[in-house]
């Protein structure tokens, strides 16, 4: 799969070994940025993670920063991005089967990189199960009110 990976300062060393995890399980990786831990704006890195999701540059992303809640936001400005804040597995599962998320956030101060890879790990494996959730994803791309 190809996965696009961003974060700000807060999770730049846990974004670097995402990296090395995703690129040893056989994806193809698009690090956003940034490249080193200097201070940095949450929001830039999440819009960059948006558009690349948009433009069809990456299947799906992974988004980073101390809390995920953040850059969550700011991906999800994008209309063509549904990510999803996880903090366990199953969460990340569901946000794939229910959701279609298409962008998984984690936020580095709370998530240790053993629990971080078990739920990018879930939500890869997930699948969209369609159905009754299909009308309900199509509004979030396409509000009616």
């Amino acid at each position: 799969m190809r996965i696009a990976i961003a974060s700000d300062h807060a999770a730049f060393d846990l974004k670097a070994e995402l990296v090395t995890f995703l690129r040893e399980e056989g994806h193809e990786v698009s690090d956003l940025g940034p490249e080193t831990a200097d201070r940095v704006d949450y929001p830039d890195y999440g819009y960059r993670l948006g558009d690349a999701i948009a433009k069809g540059e990456a299947d799906f992303g992974v988004a980073l920063c101390g809390s995920g809640i953040g850059i969550s936001i700011a991906v999800n400005r994008n209309p063509a991005a549904r990510c999803a804040l996880v903090s366990e597995p199953y969460s990340a599962t569901l946000a794939r089967e229910h959701n279609n998320a298409n962008v998984i956030a984690l936020g580095a101060r709370l998530t240790g990189i053993d629990m971080a890879k078990a739920c990018i790990s879930a939500f890869l494996a997930g699948q969209f199960a369609g159905g009754r959730h299909g009308p309900r994803v199509d509004k979030l791309s396409t509000p009616s009110c």
